[in-house]
């Protein structure tokens, strides 16, 4: 155990994932050439990654008792493997319909994958009434903007009780905003496109509060800015790890965010700081993103 602990609040579907040799077109089957069912969403590989590399990760998100409710508890049950640890805590329990399922097909030759998800649609996910007592013992919590109303609720908490709050910005959603006001460091990805913004989103979220602000591009480098506690800004980018045989992309973003969470748990008590540990973090989690490339799924590469 290396006693870091992170809080990570947000979606939790079933991923179904299937290599292929090609994407199917309209009104044609094809075989898959293989096949991993696990628990899926940004929070949730997030939680798990942090898991796998020897924290003690908290999921609040809604999962329910429907039958297909049981493979994503059995999923999360194996994650960390000794390491670390995952408790699931699932605020909406009493759900007796279907989890949200993902169908994702990556194709095999490149690694790309393409997702179709109901997400939170239907889902009626509210804050855990000990949710300011998860806050306070852990060392990091992570939103990723689903279930919005818990999310906000837990970074006012943790804002509250000087925790650092990670925002993994996959894609703009009402209420990105408001939520902005309470979180400390934010990395979001090239779709994630603030409304009537000029496109520089590391300026954009700077110029709402937010410390530490980055955008992954997939293959290539990571956009990063960050404002000093004097107020001065910096900007740069980091590199994304070289010699990355890509067999699947799936969840990479999710494993870069539980990474960055995992560092930035480790980091002094007091919120301000330089950019430099910001920096390094990124790389950190750039380098394990890109690990996660080299296995099928979103399991695997914890077992490589």
């Amino acid at each position: 155990m290396t006693g870091r602990r992170g809080l990570f609040v947000g979606l939790c579907v079933l991923d179904v994932i299937q290599a292929v040799e090609r994407v199917p077109g309209v009104d044609e089957k094809v075989t898959a050439l293989r096949q991993r069912v696990a628990a899926g969403g940004p929070a949730t590989n997030a939680a798990a990654t942090f898991a796998a590399l020897g924290g003690d990760a908290v999921l609040v998100t809604g999962v329910g008792r429907h039958p297909l409710a049981d493979g994503i508890r059995a999923d999360l049950a194996g994650v960390g493997g000794g390491a670390g640890s995952l408790r699931l805590v699932d605020a909406e329990a009493g759900r007796t319909s279907p989890p949200s399922v993902s169908s994702v097909w990556v194709t095999a030759s490149t690694g790309a994958r393409a997702v179709v998800s109901t997400n939170a649609v239907g889902s009626a996910v509210t804050a855990p009434p000990d949710l300011a007592d998860l806050v306070r013992e852990t060392g990091v919590v992570l939103v990723d903007g689903h279930h919005m109303e818990v999310a906000r609720c837990a970074a006012r908490q943790a804002r509250d009780s000087g925790r650092r709050v990670v925002l993994d910005g996959g894609s703009w959603k009402d209420g990105t905003d408001a939520l902005l006001r309470d979180v400390d460091i934010a990395v979001c990805s090239a779709a994630f496109r603030p409304p009537g913004g000029d496109g520089d989103v590391v300026a954009y979220l700077l110029d709402r509060g937010v410390r530490f602000a980055a955008v992954s591009r997939g293959g290539l480098s990571i956009l990063w800015g960050a404002r000093g506690a004097s107020g001065p800004v910096f900007r740069g980018e980091v590199a994304i790890p070289t010699g990355v045989r890509v067999v699947d992309t799936s969840g990479a973003g999710d494993v870069l965010h539980g990474a960055l969470a995992y560092a930035v748990a480790g980091w002094p008590g007091e919120r301000n700081g330089d950019h430099e540990p910001f920096v390094a973090a990124l790389s950190f989690a750039a380098g394990i993103a890109g690990r996660s490339c080299e296995a099928f799924g979103t399991r695997d590469w914890m077992q490589a």
